[in-house]
């Protein structure tokens, strides 16, 4: 029972952890999105699943919720799909003038295939300018899998803003529905407009702080659960001390009847007045090697204990600690603590691409089991063992998705600036290539790490 009671707290507080960073993180790449006035469709707590629980803003369109697969999460973003074809503003102009237009009819005005006019209306919907049409009574849904037969306009008020533009009013005079013919004269100009709410349709500086806003948000939330967590919580410190916190069972301290609450006052002939200075005293003893005396008060009297070390065996360790206090950083003290971990957690994580240090940290290396497990007993633990648990993985999370590997938000940074020196886009066939790549050295980590818990579990390492 109590295996089946620790399997599902584990479940619980790794979905818990994992489920509320990949929020933060998406939330991240949301804010950014729509502080340039990009196009957001969907934003969604989880993986895509047809079972779902939603709302759509009105200020936005953007369809908020969340789906049964936790354990990940995706935004949306119009035009960061696809490429660009030629006849895309004149496609748009059709379904501008019809209000719901076939495939097959657009490939036969447009006299191309059937498999590029659908090309063509996917893409368009991608930018937010246009949506499917499920027609029900021919059995349609939005889950099936292939698109529609039919494409349809978007509402839009007399400014031509659709439900994703924020500055939209379908309250003005003017307003279409959906579905409704509202035909442009200048097939051109008109699509230059809906591509300026996508992705692709702002500058290489814009896209690049959407695709860095969610590590960043990562490490930010990461930065600030460390500095509130030591500022509230507090951390334990040594007191320096001579009176002594604890004494290690089975230790050398234990043997000689020294016990916690002591008082030492002098070790191997050295006078002790503080915690430094019996550590100085033992390390210096323990290096000589032969056996010592060690004088220390108890209930108000002195005693002198004799500490036999083992004939020519060197001892690291008397088995003596310190007294423990709460000691709680000011923001700086916190901030300076939480700064020097930002930097150890991202030499780490650049490790794993310099090919000299990739298996060293492969093997050290956990996988959600892991994480799960672990979230679970720093959750027993505490609260605030739990928050700087949760802004340890919010760190990892955060670097670990700007490294340079496709479909890393680092991976598509390393595209755009590929494509910036290129000054054209990569095909749809090479950002593909690349990508099998990433998904194959992705692949090849986990397996790995899901080795490595496993083998943790039953303590094989």
């Amino acid at each position: 029972m109590s295996a089946v009671s620790g399997f599902i707290s584990a479940v619980f507080w790794g979905v818990l952890v994992l489920s509320c960073l990949v929020f933060i993180h998406e939330g991240g790449h949301f804010l950014a999105a729509r502080a340039f006035g990009m196009r957001v469709t969907e934003f969604f707590l989880g993986l895509p699943c047809r079972f779902r629980l939603s709302f759509k803003s009105k200020r936005f369109g953007t369809e908020f919720g969340v789906t049964p697969l936790l354990l990940g999460g995706y935004n949306r973003i119009c035009g960061m799909e696809g490429e660009y074809d030629e006849l895309l503003p004149r496609a748009l102009q059709i379904v501008q003038r019809e209000g719901r237009v076939p495939a097959t009819a657009l490939a036969s005005e447009l006299q191309i295939e059937e498999g590029r006019a659908y090309a063509l209306l996917a893409y368009l919907a991608d930018l937010g300018a246009i949506r499917p049409y499920y027609d029900k009574s021919k059995g349609e849904t939005p889950w099936q899998s292939e698109w529609p037969e039919q494409f349809e306009t978007l509402q839009r008020d007399a400014k031509l803003l659709t439900e994703y533009d924020s500055a939209h009013d379908f309250t003005s005079k003017g307003t279409t529905d959906a579905g409704c013919p509202r035909p442009v004269e200048d097939a051109e100009e008109f699509y230059r407009g809906e591509a300026s709410h996508t992705y692709r349709g702002k500058g290489f500086f814009q896209r690049l702080v959407v695709l860095v806003a969610g590590p960043a948000v990562n490490i930010l939330a990461a930065f600030l659960l460390i500095v509130g967590s030591l500022m509230i919580g507090g951390v334990e410190v040594n007191t320096n001390s001579n009176v002594l916190g604890g004494v290690t069972p089975g230790s050398y301290a234990e043997a000689a009847g020294i016990k916690q609450g002591d008082k030492i006052v002098m070790l191997a002939g050295k006078q002790v007045s503080n915690w430094d200075d019996l550590c100085v005293a033992i390390d210096a003893a323990l290096e000589a090697g032969q056996d010592f005396t060690v004088a220390y008060e108890r209930d108000g009297q002195t005693f002198e204990a004799t500490v036999d070390l083992p004939e020519g065996e060197h001892v690291e360790i008397f088995g003596v600690n310190a007294q423990i206090e709460l000691y709680r950083p000011n923001f700086l003290e916190a901030a300076g603590f939480a700064l020097s971990y930002i930097g150890l957690v991202a030499g780490a994580v650049a490790r794993i691409i310099m090919p000299q240090h990739t298996m060293e940290v492969v093997s050290q290396s956990s996988s959600i089991v892991g994480i799960s497990a672990m979230a679970s007993e720093a959750a027993s633990s505490g609260p605030n063992e739990l928050v700087m648990f949760a802004a340890a993985i919010s760190m990892s999370l955060g670097f670990m998705n700007l490294l340079p590997i496709p479909p890393l938000d680092g991976g598509k940074i390393l595209l755009e600036v590929i494509e910036a020196i290129r000054r054209k886009p990569l095909s749809t066939k090479a950002q593909a290539y690349i990508s099998y790549v990433g998904l194959a050295f992705f692949l090849f980590l986990f397996v790995f790490a899901v080795r490595n818990d496993i083998m943790r579990i039953f303590g094989l390492m």
